[in-house]
């Protein structure tokens, strides 16, 4: 086996796994009332089934002060049985299960518990809420640790094989242990030792609340990432503290929800996190967890081969493919589907109070609502057009057992995810399409490139079923000057058919028109790889360094004609799009209408001033128009039609993959 570290059995407390993946929490919005559903049961059941080694749910507030009432709740005796009905089906399915322990002290809305007042270590105001939370009383502190016991002995009843206490992310646990948020003068504040006082009570009262012999995990924050907050260093002497009352596990990660250092975006390179696994197993016997942007089993056996961590965490990954586990033991990996760190099916929707899903998985969260059938007649299926709805829905058609056709007018597959190629940060967007084309692949479509789908060519080809999934164009918006003075469109930017001159203008300040701005504004940096060669080799000042990694050869300038630019971006993603913006000196002018392109130049207005940003290049990211003019000539050669992703109307990677699923589910 290629993976023998991956998937060698792991014991920890008497608990056996059976590999050394693991499904982490995730808030997933499937229990809108905190008692287990059928979604949840059925979404965790199929993740069992497809092989991970255990399950972790959550998080599970312990007491009224958890938080949203949409999570999986741990307060009371009367959610036990439906938390019994999940366990059951999770272990019948070959898998362990574990309850995260939850109280996030100050970073609780007072919206969401019935107007109380959320409490702390510390009066200390959240910036995640905007809310002060008040001070725990020293008599209030052995109440609050009593629900974590009795929450733990609750879960234990309700046959978790584990429980996890949440001691990371900034929730209660990381509040009394961090200086920012703990100004306490009494025996829990002060000192570390002092500050580390609440979080080992806590883990001494599960522990004696569950017995020697139960499993229990810490989730631990190998740095907070908060300036004047604990690092590494002070996570090592928890850790270790934490070891001797009892922990048989760390769940390691990093970061608050304040921290500006992105965990779980595009833009957080693959394991980069796992050196603070690798510090919290040098202070301490028990296994560790690496954490955080592990999304592939050749990243997983690595880890573990490496001795950096003892087992890898792949939430997202299993959100994107349940049967990963079972890919990678049958010699299939190559038809994993990978998670991107697109963030726009769980962060974001999550964030909108909306349930998860995935772009890369439509049928996440929908597992028992959503079953892929064979046909009642196999059919001819033409889709026209390689981009994702157009893919996902040949993908879906064939491995029902269709006889499927796609057609592609330029030289390879992927569409517009193609284009993230080019952009710092994006890359793994192109993932996306690589998985698609190789379970295209392995279902045998005909895949046609360099073909153009004509009137003659569909008719020749007599299929039963034709899904035009041809995209769209960009649209070109009506300024004058554009065509005069030969102002490029964002798309043949990133698809390297043209270039710019040193000053750029981008009109449009979308997602498109702030991707093009980063490539742009990357060009002339260091690469990572020249940056380690320097820093090594100590060639350089670090200011010099810091100015080759935040300066390129460009200077950017982005109009949008609203009052926000990259509206059109996730919420998870928005903010780390804007700080690298920032960090690499482009400038972004809102509320500003551009009039005219002219020869050195745009001519614009802003609150009510006309004025002329000097270019030497112009750039175009003005949105798009759907490209469906074929399915006027074409809608009579089959009995079944449907236009879908951008060809209908333009939309997301989400929605674009979503429709193509469902599509090729009702052929």
């Amino acid at each position: 086996m290629e993976f023998p570290n991956l998937f060698s059995p792991i014991t920890i407390n008497g608990m056996t796994l059976k590999n050394r993946i693991v499904m982490t929490a995730m808030h997933l919005g499937y229990t809108p009332e905190g008692k287990v559903t059928e979604r949840l049961v059925d979404f965790y059941t199929l993740r069992a089934r497809g092989g991970v080694g255990l399950c972790v749910v959550g998080g599970c507030p312990i007491d009224e002060y958890g938080s949203m009432a949409s999570m999986i709740n741990l307060k009371d005796d009367s959610y036990v049985p439906g938390l019994k009905k999940l366990t059951d089906s999770v272990q019948t399915a070959g898998a362990k299960i574990a309850a995260q322990l939850y109280q996030a002290g100050r970073y609780t809305h007072s919206s969401m518990i019935g107007g109380k007042k959320p409490f702390s270590a510390s009066a200390v105001r959240s910036r995640l809420t905007g809310e002060t939370p008040r001070a725990l009383g020293l008599d209030e502190i052995p109440g609050v640790q009593d629900k974590f016991a009795e929450a733990a002995l609750r879960a234990q009843k309700a046959g978790f094989d584990a429980v996890e206490i949440l001691g990371s992310a900034g929730y209660l646990i990381s509040q009394f242990l961090s200086p920012l948020t703990n100004l306490r003068k009494d025996p829990y504040g002060g000192s570390f030792e002092n500050r580390m006082r609440f979080g080992l009570e806590v883990m001494e009262k599960v522990r004696g609340a569950v017995g020697p012999d139960y499993p229990i995990i810490v989730r631990l924050a190998g740095n907070d990432f908060m300036a004047g907050g604990n690092t590494n260093k002070e996570s090592k002497i928890f850790a270790s503290e934490l070891e001797g009352v009892g922990v048989d596990l760390f769940n390691v990660t990093g970061g608050w929800h304040e921290t500006r250092i992105p965990q779980l975006t595009m833009f957080v390179p693959p394991k980069a996190f796992t050196y603070l696994a690798q510090g919290i197993k040098s202070a301490v016997s028990v296994p560790v967890l690496a954490s955080n942007r592990i999304n592939d089993p050749y990243i997983g056996e690595e880890i573990i081969r490496n001795g950096e961590a003892d087992m890898v965490t792949m939430a997202r990954a299993l959100l994107a493919d349940p049967h990963l586990p079972n890919k990678v033991k049958e010699g299939k990996t190559g038809l994993i589907y990978h998670c991107i760190a697109c963030n726009q099916g769980c962060f974001d929707r999550i964030f909108r109070q909306k349930a998860a899903t995935c772009l890369v998985n439509p049928r996440a969260g929908l597992e028992g609502q959503i079953t892929s059938e064979p046909p009642k007649r196999k059919k001819k299926v033409l889709v026209i057009g390689g981009g994702p709805a157009g893919l996902k829905a040949a993908c879906t058609a064939a491995e029902r057992g269709h006889q499927v056709s796609l057609v592609e007018q330029n030289d390879r597959l992927g569409g517009q995810l193609l284009l993230n190629k080019s952009i710092p940060g994006r890359e793994e967007m192109v993932v996306a399409a690589t998985d698609l084309i190789n379970n295209l692949k392995a279902f045998h479509v005909d895949i046609i490139l360099n073909r153009e789908a004509d009137y003659a060519f569909i008719r020749d080809s007599a299929p039963d079923v034709v899904v035009m999934a041809t995209g769209a164009r960009p649209l070109l918006p009506d300024i004058r000057g554009i065509e005069t003075y030969g102002a490029i469109l964002a798309w043949d930017l990133l698809a390297g058919k043209a270039g710019v001159g040193k000053k750029v203008v981008i009109i449009g300040g979308n997602a498109v028109g702030l991707e093009t701005a980063l490539f742009l504004a990357h060009q002339g940096t260091i690469s990572p790889e020249i940056l380690h060669f320097l820093v090594t080799n100590r060639a350089e000042t670090w200011d010099t360094l810091e100015e080759l990694t935040n300066r390129g050869n460009k200077e950017v300038t982005v109009l949008e004609m609203t009052k926000y630019a990259g509206k059109d971006i996730g919420g998870s993603t928005r903010w780390t799009v804007s700080t690298e913006l920032k960090r690499l000196g482009v400038k972004i002018v809102t509320g500003a209408m551009a009039l005219e392109v002219v020869q050195d130049g745009v001519k614009f207005e802003k609150d009510g001033v006309e004025d002329t940003l000097l270019a030497d290049s112009v750039v175009i990211a003005a949105g798009a128009k759907s490209e469906k003019t074929l399915s006027r000539d074409i809608e009579d050669l089959s009995s079944e039609f449907y236009i879908i992703g951008d060809a209908k109307e333009p939309r997301n990677a989400l929605e674009a993959i979503k429709e193509g699923y469902l599509t090729g589910l009702k052929i």
